[in-house]
C-alpha cells in the first residue's frame, strides 16, 4: 500500500502527554486545562438528554445554537451575520479539514505560516494542494507580508492564518488584516483565519478577527471552538462562519465526515452562549494564569517569549543547553517531572529556536508545583 502521508507521524502533543503519563510528569504539554467545566453547562446538557436531544441534529446544526453564535459575533464583533453563514462541527480541527478539502484541488497552492498547528500540512497534502510554507519572525512571531507578497502566484488559492497564534501567543493586528486584504484584491484567494484562541487575548487588546474587515469577510472562513472557550476539549464543538457560497461547499464536506454533532451538548451551548458572562470573563481569567506563571518562572534560567493570546507560554532555554528542543522536552520530562512542547515539530523544515511551549491552563497548584521544578535546572 502506498501512504497517502508518507512522512505524517504521532502527534508532538500524543508523543509528549504520552511520555508524561508514563513518568508521572506534570503535564503543561498539551493544550487542555485541569480545571472542571462549568457545573450549569453541564446540567444544561443533562436536561436535555432527559428532554430527547439525543438523535441527530440537523446537519448545518441546531438552528438555535447557529442563531445563538450570531447574536455573541453582532454582540463581540459588532458584525451581522446569518444563522445560515453558522455551519457546527466536531471541533476546529475537523472544520479545518472541511474547509480545506472545499476549497483546494490538485496543485493549488495555499500559503500558511510556520510554527503551524500540525493538521494544516496534511490535510493540504490529501488534498492535492503545494504547500507554501513562511516562517513567522522567529523573535516577535510577526508575518513577514513582503515575503507574502513575494510568494502569491496565480496558483494561489487559499492562505491560512492563526490569531491568536498556537504556539507562540502572537496576535495579528488589524495593519495584519488590512495588509492580507491588499494582498488578496482583486484575485481568487480565499482565507481560513483560526480563531480558536479568540476570547484568550492580553492587556488589554482587541481581537481583529478576519470578521471584521468587511473586504475579507466576502472570501474568509473564520473557524472556532467552543472546547478552548468553555473548558472543554474532550467534547469536540467548534463551528465555522463563512459567507452563503463557501458555506454550501464546507457543508458539502462535512456532511460525509460526521454529518452533525452531539444534538444535546448544541441546545446546552445555545443557552449558555446567550448569556456574554459567560465568556467575557476569560481575558482576565487566562491573563491571571499568565501572569502569575511568568513570576513564579522569574527566578530560572528560562527566558519567556511575549505571550498576547492563547493559553501557551513559550520560554527560550538557550542560557541552559544548545541540545535539540525536542532531546530538551523528553529530557525535561523524564528527569525534572515536567511535560512541554518543543516548537520545531511546528515548523515544516524543522526550524530549532530552543524553544519549548507550556500551556498554562492549569491550576495555581499545577502551575506552582511545574515551576518550582523548573527553577531547579
Amino acid at each position: 500500500m502506498i501512504s497517502k502521508l508518507p512522512n505524517a507521524q504521532t502527534s508532538i502533543f500524543a508523543v509528549m502527554t504520552k511520555m508524561a503519563n508514563e513518568c508521572g510528569a506534570i503535564n503543561l504539554a498539551q493544550g487542555f486545562p485541569d480545571f472542571d467545566v462549568a457545573p450549569e453547562l453541564i446540567d444544561r446538557i443533562h436536561y436535555y438528554m432527559q428532554k430527547g436531544m439525543n438523535q441527530y441534529a440537523p446537519m448545518p446544526g441546531v438552528l438555535a445554537l447557529r442563531e445563538a453564535i450570531a447574536k455573541k459575533i453582532d454582540h463581540t464583533f459588532g458584525v451581522s451575520i446569518e444563522s445560515d453563514e453558522v455551519t457546527v462541527t466536531a471541533g476546529a480541527t475537523q472544520a479545518l479539514f472541511a474547509t480545506i478539502t472545499a476549497i483546494v484541488h490538485a496543485g493549488d497552492e495555499v500559503i500558511f505560516f510556520d510554527p503551524a498547528y500540525d493538521c494544516y500540512l496534511p490535510t493540504i497534502q490529501l488534498c492535492g494542494g503545494v504547500p507554501i510554507n513562511i516562517n513567522l519572525d522567529k523573535d516577535d512571531f510577526s508575518i513577514p507580508w513582503k515575503k507574502v507578497e513575494q510568494k502569491i502566484t496565480a496558483k494561489t488559492k487559499l492562505i491560512i492564518i492563526n490569531t491568536p497564534h498556537n504556539p507562540s501567543g502572537a496576535v495579528l493586528t488589524e495593519n495584519d488584516m488590512n495588509e492580507l486584504a491588499r494582498l488578496t484584491r482583486d484575485k481568487e484567494i480565499y482565507v481560513i483565519s483560526d480563531e480558536v484562541y479568540e476570547h484568550l487575548i492580553y492587556d488589554g487588546q482587541a481581537h481583529h478577527s478576519v470578521l471584521k474587515n468587511e473586504e475579507l469577510r466576502k472570501k474568509s472562513v473564520a473557524i472556532y471552538s467552543f472546547g478552548k472557550t468553555f473548558h472543554a476539549t474532550g467534547w469536540k464543538m467548534g463551528y465555522t462562519v463563512a459567507p452563503p457560497f463557501l458555506t454550501d461547499e464546507i457543508r458539502k464536506v462535512h456532511q460525509f465526515l460526521v454529518f452533525s454533532v452531539s444534538t444535546a451538548t448544541q441546545w446546552a451551548l445555545a443557552d449558555y452562549l446567550n448569556e456574554p458572562k459567560h465568556y467575557e470573563y476569560l481575558p482576565s481569567f487566562f491573563q491571571q494564569k499568565r501572569d502569575y506563571l511568568l513570576d513564579l518562572m522569574a527566578p530560572s534560567r528560562f527566558k519567556p517569549i511575549t505571550c498576547k493570546g492563547t493559553y501557551f507560554q513559550s520560554f527560550s532555554y538557550a542560557a541552559i543547553s544548545d541540545q535539540p528542543d525536542r532531546k530538551m522536552a523528553e529530557w525535561i520530562t523524564k528527569t525534572h517531572g515536567v511535560a512541554s512542547i518543543p516548537l520545531s515539530p511546528f515548523y515544516t523544515d524543522h526550524s530549532d529556536h530552543q524553544q519549548l511551549r507550556l500551556c498554562f491552563a492549569k491550576s495555581e497548584e499545577t502551575l506552582k508545583q511545574a515551576a518550582q521544578k523548573l527553577c531547579q535546572i
